[in-house]
């Protein structure tokens, strides 16, 4: 990456594309321009159109009509091999790197060098250049770690340096906060405000749209494959309830607005949980039919105590127990037994199996319902479609393999496989991130049905409005201990943020 002059500059004009599927509109008369060294952000629903135009501009895929104009060249379409000539770099959400090899290899696998032309390839080199890369855009990285053997956040940072190692003019990203935590997603737009900087164009494609403010200079909302505007920080301000409507066609209020339902006697209990002999003791009840919500900064032990109750980290001391019994379990699947259940933030990692369908991973954690010796098909299509119909899974199939879902409807899947098990407690943490306003709404009224149901639900988050709307009351995690508790008259930004400071 080389530093361009400040002075803007047109590196890539997209004018009246329009690509259609059998009965579907996916893009209608879209045009979009990019300037060097801005962030353009490209919002809208899942089925707006993101994808599609992301595929276009790739050469994955030929649209029906319009022109893709780069630098000095006009074309009705592009293939693969001439997006990358031209300078398109495109970083998907899925994993196309190889595993066994290390993360500097990967960044400089087919990557034309002074490498190339050698019989061998000289290790040190390509571990320093990928070192001053990382440098370059203010990563740590762990260049000569085995790939797979990285962190999901590493892994999406390797992803971007092989974008970024082929010297790109357009740099398209395709949901790059998906492998990150809530609070680690400043990191990616610290390192994507610099490679702008570096006189690259960046297509930024999120869910979030407090990400999305905190990062674009431009904004353009797509619906249903039309560009509805495109809004520029230099003149526009960027309000989050606006962009929503937009994206969605109606007012919307970010604040969901949950049914009262009663709740019933104190059910749950974790009584003295330690993570290490240090550790101050945590002890909290949740009642039948319950929103807990748990606040806490990056750090504060919000997740590992979460994952301490499920059995999948050790505890020092402490005991769980569900209506007076100890249950405390040793191992998520003692955990599951009891019926305890966590969804965790990473849900494509550990939550589901992504290339098997949509009835398959339903039925995953309770095959005994299905069958003793032998699965029984028809039932885990009876029971699976059951599933998908009450919790509105938006699927073509029970078929249909899970990471062609939104994911929105991935979530749904995951709450779907616990249900069946047939838990009573269920832990979930950052629950709506990276789906999008509608979906969120709607995992938000699923919480609230399985609350009404008689589910516990302790709910981590570290969306305000979240945890505002949704929890019937709140802990707030600070140094692995809980620092305050808020009843539901004392739940509010102020008394939370008190909360993260220590205050009582």
């Amino acid at each position: 990456m080389e530093n361009q002059s400040s002075e803007k500059q047109i590196i890539l004009e997209v004018k009246n594309i329009y690509m259609e599927f059998p009965g579907v509109k996916a893009l209608t008369d879209f045009s979009f321009n990019l300037y060097n060294g801005e962030v353009h952000a490209l919002i809208g629903e899942n089925g707006a159109g993101k994808s599609t135009f992301i595929k276009v501009l790739s050469g994955a895929k030929i649209p029906n009509s319009g022109e893709i104009i780069i630098g000095r060249e006009k074309h009705n379409s592009l293939t693969p091999h001439q997006a990358r000539r031209l300078g398109i770099q495109t970083v998907y959400q899925e994993d196309i790197l190889v595993p066994s090899i290390t993360a500097a290899e990967n960044i400089f696998l087919g990557v034309e060098s002074s490498n190339s032309k050698k019989a061998f390839i000289n290790y040190k080199q390509i571990f320093t250049e990928a070192k001053e890369l990382a440098k370059l855009i203010g990563i740590k990285l762990k260049v000569d770690e085995i790939y797979e053997r990285l962190s999901p956040s590493d892994q999406q940072f390797v992803k971007i340096l092989k974008a970024l190692a082929q010297k790109p003019k357009v740099l398209i990203l395709d949901e790059p906060t998906q492998a990150f935590n809530k609070n680690d997603i400043g990191l990616v737009i610290e390192m994507v405000k610099k490679i702008s900087q570096e006189g690259v164009g960046v297509i930024y494609i999120a869910h979030d749209l407090e990400e999305i403010i905190e990062v674009a200079d431009r904004v353009t909302v797509l619906r249903d494959g039309v560009k509805i505007n495109t809004h520029d920080k230099k003149t526009d301000i960027f309000d989050p309830n606006s962009l929503a409507k937009e994206m969605i066609g109606r007012s919307v209020d970010l604040f969901y607005k949950k049914k009262e339902s009663s709740v019933g006697d104190y059910v749950f209990e974790v009584q003295g949980l330690k993570l290490t002999p240090k550790s101050t003791p945590v002890s909290f009840k949740v009642r039948e039919g319950e929103i807990l919500g748990v606040a806490g900064l990056k750090g504060s032990g919000r997740s590992e105590i979460a994952r301490a109750i499920f059995g999948a980290l050790r505890k020092y001391e402490g005991k769980i127990f569900y209506k007076g019994k100890d249950i405390t379990p040793n191992s998520p699947i003692q955990a599951v037994r009891s019926g305890i259940a966590l969804l965790t933030e990473s849900k494509k990692i550990d939550g589901l199996f992504m290339g098997q369908p949509v009835s398959h991973n339903i039925t995953a954690v309770g095959l005994d319902n299905i069958g003793r010796f032998f699965l029984n098909l028809n039932k885990e299509k009876r029971y699976s479609g059951d599933f998908v119909k009450k919790l509105n899974i938006k699927t073509p199939s029970l078929e249909r393999e899970v990471k062609f879902l939104s994911g929105g409807n991935q979530q749904k899947v995951v709450i779907a496989k616990w249900l069946f098990k047939g838990i009573n407690v269920l832990i979930v943490d950052e629950p709506t991130h990276g789906i999008d306003v509608n979906a969120k709404t709607e995992v938000y009224e699923l919480f609230t049905e399985l609350a009404a149901s008689g589910k516990s639900i302790i709910m981590i988050s570290s969306e305000m409005p979240e945890l505002i709307s949704l929890s019937d009351r709140i802990i707030v995690v600070r140094n692995f201990e809980i620092s305050r508790e808020l009843l539901k008259d004392e739940i509010n930004e102020e008394n939370i943020l008190s909360g993260f400071m220590g205050g009582k």
